[in-house]
């Protein structure tokens, strides 16, 4: 449905929030967005596999998790992939290509975050591009966490204005943007 142009590589290795190594500093700021959006409730969505480790081995369990097996291309060691194989949670399983968004995993995403309870979605292909839609269909409070290569762990807490800086590299996919947004069940201005 949507690609990545060679010419916006670069702009996606740029990290969209703060970089951390530290799961519970990481999960206190989440908290932190939570209660200055007084969003008590608002979700926490991992996008993989060693990122939703870390924040299950510290304790919370994240509302969605997209997993695909892989960190920086590369199979995840048996221990995560025993822990996230054996968590207790209900699975959608979607192909999703490298350096893409299909209308699968934006539909999957979209049904995650309606779910009440903790949801992994099990992607053949690749995960990494789904922080975007993560940002934009989440509510206000909520916080999108992903791996930064090499560097740790990125939170970009769910607000008006990371959800427009997310809208603009999410606009500047290849494809069929319109569409990608009715997938996620949202219009382009972010009202729902």
């Amino acid at each position: 449905m949507l690609t990545l142009p060679e010419s916006l590589r670069d702009a996606f290795k740029e990290p969209l929030g703060p970089v951390t190594t530290d799961a519970d500093e990481l999960l206190a700021g989440a908290a932190e967005t939570r209660a200055e959006r007084v969003a008590p409730d608002a979700p926490i969505i991992a996008v993989g596999d060693v990122v939703t480790y870390h924040l299950r081995e510290a304790g919370r369990v994240p509302d969605v998790a997209l997993i695909d097996g892989k960190t920086e291309r590369e199979a995840v060691d048996a221990a995560i992939e025993s822990a996230l194989s054996a968590a207790d949670a209900r699975r959608i399983a979607v192909e999703n290509p490298a350096a893409a968004l299909s209308a699968e995993l934006l539909a999957a995403l979209r049904e995650a975050l309606s779910d009440a309870d903790p949801v992994i979605i099990e992607v053949t292909g690749e995960e990494d591009l789904a922080a975007l839609p993560a940002i934009l269909t989440a509510p206000d409070g909520a916080s999108v966490v992903y791996g930064q290569p090499g560097e740790g762990m990125v939170r970009v807490p769910v607000t008006p204005e990371s959800r427009a800086e997310a809208r603009e590299l999410f606009e500047a996919l290849d494809g069929d943007v319109e569409a990608a947004y009715e997938a996620l069940g949202r219009a382009p201005d972010g009202d729902q």
